[in-house]
Parts: structure tokens; C-alpha cells; sequence
């Protein structure tokens, strides 16, 4: 763990964090960051995850422009 514990740099997220927040391990978080679910930049070995991609990432399910998919409306009105 580096001296900044869980929370990354100021506009950064880490997988920690990810994972404690989606309720999942960390070898999870790992294999979205390969599928390119969540939205990152990888440099070598090391992944950045910007807190405010991540954040546009999680408010939205996930469900961005180049994935094909769209939100469906919580409630269904009736007439």
C-alpha cells in the first residue's frame, strides 16, 4: 500500500477503492480494467483511473456512448 492508503492522488481513484466501493475483490476490479469496462489508461505495470472518468463511469452504469447501450428509465409509466 503507498502513503496515501486507499485513496489515490487528488483526481485519482484506486483499484482498492473501486473494489470497496462496487463490493468486489480487487482481482475483479483488474480484469474490468482489461475488458475495458472501466474506463483507464495503463502505463506499464501501473493503472490510471481518473476520479472523475471513473465517477461519470459509475453514474451511468457504465453504459457510455461507445458500448451500444442506453439507459433504460427506472419506472415505466402506464396508461
Amino acid at each position: 500500500m503507498s502513503s496515501q492508503g486507499i485513496e489515490g492522488p487528488a483526481g485519482r481513484v484506486t483499484v482498492a477503492e473501486i473494489a470497496r466501493r462496487l463490493g468486489i475483490g480487487r482481482m475483479a476490479v483488474y480484469a474490468m480494467l482489461e475488458q475495458q469496462i472501466i474506463p483507464a489508461v495503463r502505463l506499464g505495470r501501473r493503472w490510471i483511473i481518473t476520479r472523475h472518468a471513473y465517477e461519470q463511469w459509475e453514474r451511468t452504469c457504465g453504459m457510455g456512448k461507445r458500448t451500444g447501450l442506453t439507459p433504460q428509465p427506472e419506472v415505466t409509466v402506464l396508461n
